[in-house]
């Protein structure tokens, strides 16, 4: 049984770490969060898995919520939706073909959500109409990035690269070295803002060289 207690926000709790400057990179330190994951490869803008994929992580994540707060009167924010993305360089992304791109699409959770609370959830999902074939490959784990380098990306996905080449460069010029994957923050609902509107954070992991 949980301890009733107020509404989690993991926003408001590490808000340091969603809130980098559109103008310059920055650095940030980025506790250990646990996250609902699923892995898949493909282009994000055409593959049917990255969509089920999406649409697990939403159906768990508002069961997960209602559940626990019905069933032990815990609440929390529903976090923005991540995608990490793998590649032998970060920067190798931003040349490679978008079809060989493999990726964990992920969503923030507190961390008192155990595995046998997300099973429980899947195991409601799955019986809701229009429910993701991908429910059955989510997994919860503890994402320990670390230091990184982060800065907020304004305006279409399309248009990244610039962003991302200023954070490799700054990055560069801190003498740091890559130490993980890219990882991206959507803040922005593609069905609700304007590709001009669109906010999306760019985070890179790093070490000292």
């Amino acid at each position: 049984m949980y301890p009733r207690r107020k509404k989690i926000d993991l926003w408001a709790e590490n808000k340091e770490v969603y809130t980098p400057s559109a103008k310059e990179p920055s650095l940030v330190r980025i506790p250990p969060l646990a996250y609902l994951m699923v892995d898949g490869s493909g282009d994000p803008n055409t593959s049917t898995a990255f969509k089920d994929a999406i649409g697990a992580l939403y159906g768990a994540a508002y069961t997960l919520k209602f559940m626990l707060k019905k069933n032990s009167g815990i609440d929390f924010r529903v976090m923005p939706l991540s995608g990490v993305f793998h590649a032998a360089q970060p920067g190798d992304l931003l040349e490679g073909r978008k079809d060989d791109w493999r990726w964990t699409l992920m969503m923030p959770v507190p961390s008192l959500v155990r595995q046998a609370d997300l099973a429980r959830a899947v195991a409601e999902a799955v019986t809701k109409k229009k429910a993701s074939p991908a429910l059955h490959l989510l997994r919860r784990e503890i994402l320990k990035e670390g230091l990184c380098a982060h800065i907020l990306h304004k305006g279409p996905y399309s248009e990244e690269k610039p962003t991302i080449e200023k954070l490799h460069a700054f990055i560069r010029e801190q003498g740091l070295s890559f130490n993980g994957s890219h990882h991206e923050i959507y803040l922005s609902n593609p069905n609700r803002a304007s590709p001009e509107k669109m906010k999306t954070i760019v985070r890179q992991p790093v070490k000292k060289d």
